[in-house]
């Protein structure tokens, strides 16, 4: 039985994210919500791995709306730092950090490590509940592999868009058009990863 409902909660506030899964959800006919419309503030992000932060904000998002929910976690793995930072991507620096100081802690932790040992990927889990106590939620994910730059290039995107290097174009993330970036991203594999799994259901 396919999982498609007439409203969905994105457990969310950025703009840039919701038109981006409004878009890609307007096929399956779901009309995508942010939590705030709900006047729902995001939950503490306790869980050790992508997987289990985006279960626990798409369960929080279910259970306070009344609606099915979807949500995302996403960052940043550096083999060199032992896949940090990882779950931490966003407060890196601590609690408060802005991206430059996320950036800023990132090159310092790196500035010894040489061109051909900075392999890093970002890494997108993507969840899907029905209800907050959903038992079978619908998990998407998506990585996309890249190095990390001496230093930042680019004026696009956000995050650590700008230190983050494709392996196939060799050019920042934040040098990439968003239509690239869009067809390339750890997000852009998610959802289709998502919607493929959701598609499978339906048939």
């Amino acid at each position: 039985m396919t999982p498609a409902t007439p409203q969905l909660v994105l457990a969310s506030g950025n703009r840039g994210k919701l038109r981006e899964f409004d878009e890609l959800l307007q096929p399956l006919g779901w009309q995508v919500q942010p939590q705030s419309a709900f006047g729902i503030e995001p939950p503490e992000e306790t869980e050790d791995s992508f997987r289990g932060n985006a279960l626990l904000k798409a369960r929080h998002a279910a259970k306070y709306s009344g609606h099915a929910a979807l949500a995302d976690d996403s960052g940043l793995e550096v083999d060199a730092l032992g896949g940090a930072p990882g779950v931490y991507s966003a407060r890196y620096a601590g609690p408060e950090a802005s991206d430059a100081d996320n950036l800023g802690k990132l090159l310092a932790a790196l500035a010894a490590v040489p061109e051909g040992q900075r392999q890093a990927r970002f890494r997108c889990v993507i969840a899907f509940v029905r209800t907050a106590d959903d038992p079978d939620p619908i998990i998407g994910e998506g990585v996309w592999e890249g190095y990390i730059l001496p230093a930042p290039r680019g004026s696009g995107g956000f995050g650590y868009d700008p230190v983050f290097a494709d392996f196939h174009t060799h050019t920042s993330a934040a040098e990439l058009p968003s239509s690239e970036k869009n067809l390339r991203s750890h997000r852009a594999m998610a959802l289709r990863d998502f919607l493929a799994r959701v598609l499978a259901l339906a048939l």
